[in-house]
């Protein structure tokens, strides 16, 4: 009888090959049953871990190794320890069937049972075994389920803790940016109104001296500022392609000068460094942070080592990024300091975040350098413990272009014109120190509080030079449909923008459009003097 499409096997080990004739002629009408033949009864744990039968028949009596030794040995292998064992014994004696069952057979036969017994025996163990099998694998393929939901379940708790985490900081830089915005234009009527100061007190030595210490406050102040906006990921980053080993190695001895000669820097670069695209001032920035941070770290003396060097997919896992795709320069910044708890690690890179004492730190520079990373469309990784050091590794994607030659340092000195310049700033006390510093440089100047009215003084015919325009301008007009607007009644005009904060009006994910010419706030007299000069000095037919 067949069960369903079931086949079972059935292992005979008998010495005897009339017994194989026998047993066969009891089985010749199963056809669900299929019979196999061992004679030498020392392979039968090799055989029977071959062949997997559903039951094995073994005879009792037999040289070499018995009945007994037989069902030992298949009960010793992991192999075949569980298969069926039917025991075949001309002696039906109890203490024979005791030690059968003690040495681990199934069942216990006299030769010869009725054909139909032994069937319905053999069916019976063949089945109990495959159900035993399959408990065994519904048991297995559980917890294989349960552990794959445990993962499941672990890699959602990190996935959610992440997104948590991202939106703290997206939140967190949606505020910070904003408060740069205004912060910076505060700062622009001091620095202005700073540097008109200057102008009016030369030979003052006295003032020029108070000026000077108030100057260095508005430069903090703009440092403060530029860490937030970087942080928040919206400062204009004025991205070119660079060889990192080249400004690394530029950078040397402006970090042993801010480090002290206590702190060993070393540098080392791997050969043929790829180029990357960032911009390489707020690079710089970064990693002299990332130093200063490190040194205080370490105390009075420890060992700094930068390291640059290309990482690709596949490669070594600990210098590539883990989700990262492609090429990247990855620049490491390590030191031999005390090391983060993991408390602490957590929230490194949470801005205005320090572990140091009041006044001692903003707590700006980790986060300042997790928000140019990313805004570079790079990844950044902390790895620290306490007594190790830490090490930050910085992967910014490779560049495939050429870097351009080196450029000449540009002149810091004030220079003026005679030529016209239109004003447009919505800030009454940013306007009018910004005028008054352009008329005393020289320039003939027209101010206007909106871009619409900017417009209308073009319109009516007033000649203008160059446009100087803050970028977040109240009123239906935009500042850059101002702009394409004015360059369309006077082709050929220069505009230069300028902002605590462009993000989504000519800055884009931070990356200002190519033909963007902007001054960020605050700026310096000198600052504003030399690129208005560099805009006016240019062919007069550039668009």
């Amino acid at each position: 009888m067949k069960t369903g499409s079931t086949f079972h096997t059935v292992l005979l080990i008998d010495d005897q090959q009339m017994a194989e004739d026998l047993v066969g002629q009891m089985l010749v009408e199963q056809d669900d049953i299929r019979l196999q033949y061992l004679a030498d009864s020392t392979a039968a744990v090799a055989t029977a871990a071959s062949v997997l039968p559903s039951v094995v028949l073994v005879d009792l009596r037999m040289p070499g190794l018995d009945g007994f030794g037989v069902t030992a040995a298949m009960r010793a292998d992991p192999r075949t320890q569980e298969l069926p064992i039917i025991l075949l014994s001309s002696e039906d004696s109890a203490d024979v069937k005791v030690r059968a069952f003690a040495e681990g057979v199934n069942d216990y036969l006299v030769k010869w049972p009725d054909k139909r017994e032994l069937a319905a025996r053999i069916r019976y163990h063949a089945g109990a075994h495959l159900t035993r099998k399959q408990r065994d694998e519904a048991f297995l393929s559980l917890r294989r389920s349960q552990q794959e939901l445990l993962q499941r379940t672990e890699e959602l708790a990190q996935s959610q803790a992440a997104l948590h985490q991202a939106q703290k900081m997206e939140a967190i830089g949606q505020l910070t940016g904003g408060v740069a915005h205004d912060f910076n234009n505060v700062l622009q009527v001091i620095s202005g109104n700073l540097e008109l100061l200057r102008l009016m007190t030369r030979g003052n030595d006295a003032a020029q001296s108070r000026i000077a210490a108030a100057s260095v406050g508005v430069d903090r102040g703009a440092k403060l500022a530029a860490h937030l906006l970087a942080f928040a990921r919206r400062q204009p980053l004025q991205s070119v392609v660079i060889n990192p080993g080249r400004l690394l190695r530029d950078m040397s001895e402006l970090l042993r000068r801010s480090l002290g000669e206590l702190t060993t820097v070393e540098t080392l670069l791997e050969d043929a460094l790829w180029n990357i695209c960032v911009d390489p001032s707020q690079l710089e920035n970064v990693i002299l942070n990332l130093a200063l941070n490190a040194r205080d770290a370490m105390g009075p003396s420890g060992r700094l080592t930068i390291r640059a060097q290309n990482a690709v997919p596949g490669g070594d896992e600990a210098n590539y990024p883990e989700r990262g795709e492609g090429d990247y320069v990855l620049i490491s910044v390590s030191d031999t300091g005390s090391g983060m708890p993991p408390d602490v690690l957590e929230r490194a890179f949470e801005p205005f975040f320090t572990t140091k004492p009041a006044g001692q730190g903003t707590g700006l520079g980790l986060s300042m350098a997790y928000g140019f990373v990313k805004q570079s469309d790079g990844h950044i990784r902390l790895e620290s413990e306490p007594g190790r050091g830490t090490a930050v590794k910085i992967f910014l994607p490779r560049c495939r272009e050429l870097a351009p030659a080196r450029l000449a340092p540009a002149d810091a000195t004030m220079v003026g014109g005679k030529e016209t310049i239109l004003v447009v700033e919505d800030e009454h006390d940013v306007r009018d120190t910004t005028v008054v510093l352009l008329n005393n440089l020289g320039y003939r100047t027209c101010q206007a509080a909106d871009a619409q009215d900017a417009l209308q003084i073009l319109e009516n015919g007033t000649h203008v030079d160059l446009v100087f325009t803050d970028v977040m301008m109240p009123g239906p007009l935009s500042s850059v449909e101002f702009a394409d607007r004015a360059r369309t009644l006077l082709p050929g005009l220069q505009v230069l923008f300028t902002s605590g904060y462009s993000e989504g009006v000519i800055a884009h994910g931070g990356r200002l459009d190519p033909r963007i010419n902007l001054l960020p706030k605050p700026y310096t007299a000198e600052a504003l003097s030399q690129k208005i000069r560099q805009l006016l000095n240019l062919p007069r037919n550039r668009g």
